[in-house]
């Protein structure tokens, strides 16, 4: 049986754009082929991490101190550059309707690494109609028809299931992945173990 790694992702998270950088090797490595499952996780937070919201109005000081300097020392290791954006949380409504309409398009890998430098290199508001359009040109698209497909009722559709299906498989956020079916693993720094199964071939 082939190897399957679903990975459920939101662009606004930086560390799932530290686990998408780095789960390319981890697929040509295991023979293993991505399959790329994009969600909302505000949506994911509402349903059943509503705790975020809390932590993040009200973070404790040393915690914080070390999450900045954890995430550069991830960013180093990856060989990216992750910046602090002014809107964040972003609305990463549109961004994420977008990437379906790059995953039909055979494009999702590209369109989805373009967001993130945006967002988190170049420290773009990706919510912004204005800046998707300039990053979906830069992949040939024609801006003003990818737009009015992201607004399709099917696509709005599929980015609710995406979100739905991660819920009730037991995801609370991004990244979020699955080896196989049911073997869930979360975070960024769960790779290792992610390669790990999938070298097992669980």
């Amino acid at each position: 049986m082939a190897k399957r790694l679903e990975f459920f992702f939101d662009c606004s998270s930086p560390w799932t754009y530290l686990a998408f950088t780095r789960v390319h090797d981890v697929a040509a490595r295991t023979k293993t082929e991505i399959v790329w499952k994009p969600i909302l996780v505000g949506g994911v937070f509402n349903a059943v991490n509503q705790d975020v919201y809390e932590r993040r109005a009200n973070p404790d000081p040393l915690k914080a101190a070390y999450y900045t300097k954890d995430l550069e020392d991830w960013a180093h290791f990856a060989g990216i550059h992750i910046g602090q954006p002014a809107v964040f949380p972003v609305n990463a409504v549109r961004a994420m309707r977008g990437a379906l309409i790059a995953l039909q398009d055979g494009k999702i890998v590209p369109y989805t690494r373009a967001v993130f430098e945006a967002y988190w290199g170049d420290l773009q508001d990706i919510s912004l109609p204005e800046v998707l359009s300039l990053i979906v040109t830069r992949l040939g698209y024609d801006a003003a028809e990818f737009l009015q497909r992201i607004n399709e009722p099917e696509v709005k559709a599929k980015l609710r299931a995406n979100t739905d299906e991660l819920i009730k498989r037991g995801g609370f956020g991004s990244p979020t992945m699955f080896v196989n079916g049911e073997d869930m693993y979360f975070g960024n720094d769960r790779l290792p173990l992610v390669e790990a199964a999938l070298m097992r071939g669980r």
